[in-house]
């Protein structure tokens, strides 16, 4: 209960729903939540916990944690690359996120399609 006041959870945490279009709720009991979703590949579970906390190393990150580093996105013009931008805006990425229904199989197909995407750049898995 106490992670659905919002300053609990953070601001940064990403609310996804579930393939019936349900808002997912953290849980450990079952495997978890999320877990049942991409149990498969490590790398995959390693990307989408990244995307799901905002914790990846890109910009925004960068920009909270670390301000003296390069914060825009390195293949457009825009001038902090945000989990956002990427998911929607970044020409380096193939686009299947569909904002409007925040699934977490949406963002898991646009990790299979962009393996790159939310890893460290001398990362040759996650």
């Amino acid at each position: 209960m106490m992670f659905q006041a919002s300053n609990y959870k953070g601001r940064n945490f990403l609310s996804l729903n579930d393939d019936k279009g349900e808002h997912i709720h953290p849980t450990y009991s079952k495997g978890g939540a999320w877990l049942k979703h991409y149990s498969l590949s490590n790398s995959l579970c390693v990307c989408l916990t990244r995307v799901i906390t905002n914790h990846s190393p890109i910009g925004e990150y960068r920009l909270m944690f670390f301000p003296k580093e390069f914060i825009a996105c390195p293949y457009s013009n825009y001038p902090i690359e945000t989990r956002r931008h990427i998911l929607l805006n970044c020409l380096c990425y193939t686009k299947c996120w569909n904002l409007r229904r925040e699934s977490i199989m949406d963002i898991l197909m646009f990790l299979e399609f962009n393996p790159k995407a939310f890893c460290f750049q001398d990362s040759t898995s996650a």
